[in-house]
């Protein structure tokens, strides 16, 4: 929380990928490409093949929590609250709260705004359940408008959960997208949450075909708050071939 929600570092970080995604967006504006950056039905990541772009405008496609808003209020009460509460109660309440208690990611505003300019429709794609709440909390934050069903998808829309990939496919049957951006992998592929230990998801975001994509099509901002990637224990994160101590001691 210190580091997301209060360090000038992460401010950075989050407005390096926004500038570089509007770079990207205003450079394939000018030359549109065949294929969008979201995965087909039948793809892999060791084949990664793309659902195509003819006949479609062009659209960016983002998560909504930690990527293109920060969830002050909701994270302030996580820290600062009773700790006997349980979450799903509280975050429900989040949802259809007025969203006063929210901040655009640093960038967010700008790039969206500029986005847009250039024809862009923005897509917002969460695992939020409440719709109206979450246009809401878009609309406080200065990212609006976020319209239910054309360019605002809840994890309600589809019978798959918190598995994004359905109403990723929705979107680009409609739309050429061109940039996608999120907090956690699952914002890009669900094949990333396939079962795997830590150094194999870590893997698969570094094959040859899919390490191309990050800052080309796909865009990630911080969250070191929560998600899958806060997984593994001291020798999951280490490889054993390159641990360290002093001479002499364990």
């Amino acid at each position: 929380m210190q580091y997301l929600y209060g360090s000038a570092e992460a401010d950075a970080i989050s407005r390096q990928a926004w500038n570089a995604l509007v770079t990207y967006a205003a450079d394939k504006v000018r030359r549109p490409p065949r294929d969008s950056v979201v995965l087909d039905e039948d793809a892999t990541l060791d084949n990664p093949r793309f659902v195509s772009c003819a006949g479609k405008r062009p659209a960016a496609v983002f998560d909504v929590d930690e990527t293109v808003l920060l969830n002050l209020g909701f994270e302030h009460d996580d820290l600062t609250g009773r700790a006997d509460r349980a979450f799903p109660g509280r975050w429900s309440a989040w949802e259809k709260s007025n969203g006063h208690a929210v901040l655009p990611t640093p960038g967010a505003a700008a790039a969206i705004a500029e986005l847009r300019t250039m024809g862009v429709t923005v897509v917002f794609n969460t695992n939020r359940d409440d719709a109206a709440g979450t246009a809401r909390a878009i609309e406080a934050a200065g990212l609006g408008p976020a319209v239910h069903g054309d360019t605002l998808f809840v994890r309600t829309d589809t019978n798959t959960g918190d598995i994004k990939d359905a109403r990723r496919w929705r979107i680009a049957d409609r739309y050429c997208v061109i940039a996608m951006g999120g907090d956690q992998l699952g914002d890009f592929s669900e094949l990333f949450n396939d079962p795997a230990s830590v150094s194999q998801r870590r893997a698969r975001a570094d094959g040859p075909r899919i390490a191309a994509l990050w800052g080309r099509g796909w865009f990630v901002f911080p969250n070191p708050v929560y998600g899958k990637a806060l997984k593994g224990a001291a020798d999951d994160i280490f490889p054993a071939d390159r641990r360290w101590h002093p001479t002499g001691e364990q």
